[in-house]
């Protein structure tokens, strides 16, 4: 029927897979890129400040011009060229018709310190870039620096891995029988030749791993929202705003739950099935 559980959920979940998608597609690119020191660029203290001596070459040149804007003024000001302006219609005809003394002078100035500042922002915030990836240089050097850093490895290459059976998967329209966990224990210990209880530590090593996937997705989820939160909200619209993350967290918990069941050993895989339904 149109209002069965499996109805309902199915679409719910169209909405809350795209929605994961998206954050995970993002999270797949950034995390690695964020703490891989692969990414890294190499800045050195003559980068940072040679940039900083340009950046303080450009304040001092702005100040300059600016000194030489007010200084043009007051002498205007002292030759009675502010106050004693012509009135009356041949003195609008005047001021029209002739142009004071340096004014041309005074907008090429102003029109370059427009133009200066306008470089000083940029070179101030790729100053601030470059002391942000000299920290991060730092920290990767750092034990929870390498830490994170094979940790970026890891989780890349096993991105590519579900990447290219996902699109087996789809492609050949299959249906994983054995979760990730369980079947690289078993490669792993037929390669090696090694006695292990594959389904005893399986069930245990997927019950952590999914824990952490669920813990580490919705906290992503959290602060994503949050930022967007505080980017759109208002006053009038924070109600609404509250509600639709609301409704999204609700369909992103469904979505989490359906995808995963592939990430578990089949005989909890059909627990989950059976309170969701054939999906």
């Amino acid at each position: 029927g149109i209002l069965s559980i499996e109805q309902l959920i199915s679409r719910v979940g169209v909405i809350g897979v795209t929605l994961m998608a998206l954050l995970s597609g993002f999270g797949a690119v950034n995390c690695p890129y964020t703490y891989m020191s692969y990414f890294l660029r190499n800045v050195t203290d003559a980068d940072i400040l040679a940039l900083e001596r340009r950046l303080l070459q450009t304040m001092d040149m702005i100040v300059s011009k600016k000194k030489r804007i007010a200084v043009a003024h007051r002498t205007m000001f002292q030759r009675g060229e502010v106050h004693n302006k012509p009135t009356g219609f041949w003195g609008m005809i005047k001021s029209v018709t002739t142009s004071v003394p340096g004014s041309e002078n005074l907008s090429v100035i102003q029109q370059e310190v427009d133009a200066l500042e306008e470089l000083s922002r940029q070179l101030f915030l790729e100053t601030a870039d470059l002391h942000a990836t000299k920290e991060r240089i730092e920290y990767s050097k750092t034990f929870q620096g390498k830490y994170f850093n094979f940790l970026g490895y890891f989780f890349s290459i096993y991105c590519v891995w579900k990447i290219f059976m996902a699109t087996i998967n789809i492609v050949f329209d299959r249906v994983g029988k054995t979760d990730p966990v369980t079947r690289g224990i078993e490669i792993t210990v037929n390669y090696l030749g090694i006695q292990f209880d594959v389904k005893f530590w399986s069930q245990h090593i997927s019950f952590i791993l999914v824990g952490i996937i669920i813990v580490t997705s919705i906290r992503g989820l959290l602060i994503t929202l949050t930022k967007f939160f505080y980017a759109i909200s208002s006053s009038k619209s924070s109600n609404v705003i509250v509600l639709l993350l609301a409704q999204i967290m609700g369909m992103y918990f469904v979505s989490s739950v359906l995808l995963i069941r592939m990430s578990m050993p089949p005989e909890y895989r059909i627990i989950i099935t059976e309170v969701l339904g054939e999906l």
